[in-house]
């Protein structure tokens, strides 16, 4: 086990099983010491949080959506690193996309349920440059979705 999976396991956390693509793209892409990863959307074996933040999701479900999309890119990190995330040497960046209503602003703090969690994994390491966006819509009616890209 990891010293990140340690760490989670102190929160009460485990990974999922990585999620499989539902269209026409790689989980990751590897390009020299960056891994690219696809958006991860709010989906666990309960069948996620869904719905539109501000009208049918309340904050504080949406930071929970947005950590899920946490756990769901360190499943694919993990694949990724050859399944040891010690390899992972930075969290570069996050690309947070919040299924807001039109009078919903907050989006940032969704997104820091992600954030929160991969300095929560990675420590320092886990600190990263990111974008935190409001969406009419993400596929499948998902709450959120996080992308990312990491060095090895």
């Amino acid at each position: 086990m990891s010293k990140v999976e340690e760490r989670l396991a102190k929160l009460g956390l485990s990974l999922p099983i990585p999620l499989a693509p539902i269209a026409n793209y790689v989980p990751f892409v590897r390009s020299g010491s960056l891994i690219h990863i696809s958006g991860q959307v709010s989906v666990d074996a309960a069948g996620g949080i869904t719905g539109v933040v501000g009208e049918d999701v309340d904050l504080e479900r949406a930071v929970a959506a947005a950590r899920l999309c946490g756990l769901n890119l360190l499943a694919q990190m993990k694949g990724a690193c050859d399944g040891d995330l010690d390899r992972v040497k930075r969290v570069v960046k996050l690309g947070g996309f919040v299924q807001a209503g039109p009078g919903f602003f907050d989006i940032p703090s969704v997104i820091n349920g992600c954030s929160d969690l991969m300095v929560a994994a990675f420590g320092d390491l886990g600190r990263h440059a990111r974008a935190a966006v409001g969406v009419y819509r993400l596929p499948r009616n998902f709450a959120v979705e996080v992308d990312a890209v990491v060095e090895i």
